[in-house]
């Protein structure tokens, strides 16, 4: 495929990114949606008692390739923003943070998505959303850098890119491809319901690609949405909706409290790390980057409970830690900053 003129590449990678399990070139390849939240600059207004805004990068798959990077690992992004200056200031916090972009595109006719997000006086989060369309829905699969697809020990997504075409066609593509390839396909479906035409049209499109993941993480909110009435504390009704025969790790998040796992051998639960809460932004993102990096470099914690539990307490620290400052990316951890708070874990006040 021919290189994009618009696009930039931060890191060339080897070409044995899919090596022995420890080689240390073990790529993830994050795919969807990278956009602008702007946040008011004052807590617990509604949008429209906000007295302005700061800017903030934004994009769960985006978040999750910088959170890798930070902790040391190699990770690329691939998606579309607009050729306009939020567009290439996006690109550039992706180049300064290490991430590979040669899977970046800039569209003309399209602008860089918007999102205003505040957390109200009432704890409830409210959105607005400036895509109509933008322009990383507007991503066609003949615009794919094959070539990083298919480098990719893991490929990450969402389901925002599955919301509407020619994006979400372009999403099953690249799958296929990073399937086809031997990539180990992560889902953190991430539910925006705002985004959605309706609430059975984001149940059917997170489930439509249920079966295809080999590790699934979602909250305990996304699954009462998805199942409804059942208990989602009951193992039993987790795996008997949720658990698929290919899958090799389903996680969910229980925020503050840590995380349960199950794979096909073993099931179990993990506790949370105590830090002082400033923002929750990006937490869920920073637990993501924190257990992709350890298995990206070791693909056998799958069959491993000690190791696996291991790695998943060093994903809560990293979720941790990313509450203790204002937004994601700016928040999200160093593999040093993990390691110290979990050998000095800070007391909550």
């Amino acid at each position: 495929m021919a290189d994009n003129p618009t696009s930039g590449g931060s890191k060339d990678f080897p070409a044995n990114t899919k090596g022995g399990s420890s080689d240390g070139n073990s790529l993830v390849v994050c795919f969807g949606e990278l956009l602008i939240d702007f946040v008011p600059t004052v807590a617990g207004v509604s949008l429209a008692e906000a007295p302005a805004f700061k800017k903030a990068p934004g994009g769960a798959p985006a978040n999750v390739a910088v959170g890798i990077s930070r902790l040391g690992g190699l990770s690329a992004f691939v998606g579309k923003v607009g050729d306009d200056e939020f567009g290439y200031m996006l690109a550039d916090i992706l180049k300064q943070n290490n991430v590979n972009t040669s899977g970046v595109r800039f569209d003309s006719s399209a602008r860089t998505a918007l999102a205003f997000v505040t957390l109200r006086a009432d704890g409830e989060r409210e959105f607005l959303f400036f895509r109509h369309p933008s322009a990383d829905m507007l991503l066609q699969e003949s615009e794919l850098d094959k070539n990083i697809i298919e480098q990719a020990r893991i490929f990450h997504y969402g389901s925002i890119s599955l919301i509407a075409e020619p994006c979400k066609s372009t999403h099953l593509a690249a799958m296929s491809m990073a399937k086809k390839s031997g990539s180990i396909l992560s889902y953190d479906p991430n539910l925006r319901l705002p985004l959605w035409p309706s609430e059975d049209a984001a149940r059917e499109g997170i489930m439509s690609i249920w079966d295809q993941a080999d590790i699934i993480k979602i909250s305990e909110d996304e699954i009462t949405f998805l199942i409804g009435g059942d208990d989602h504390n009951d193992d039993n009704v987790v795996l008997k909706k949720l658990y698929h025969p290919n899958l090799k790790l389903l996680i969910v998040t229980e925020g503050s409290k840590g995380c349960r796992y199950y794979t096909k051998e073993f099931k179990g639960r993990v506790p949370g790390v105590k830090t002082k809460v400033v923002d929750t932004t990006g937490a869920g993102d920073a637990f993501v980057s924190g257990i992709l990096n350890c298995l990206a470099s070791d693909l056998n914690l799958f069959k491993d409970e000690k190791r696996l539990k291991e790695a998943l307490l060093f994903a809560n620290a990293c979720g941790a830690l990313t509450v203790t400052e204002r937004g994601a990316i700016p928040a999200l951890p160093t593999k040093e900053a993990v390691l110290k708070l979990q050998q000095h874990p800070v007391a909550a006040s």
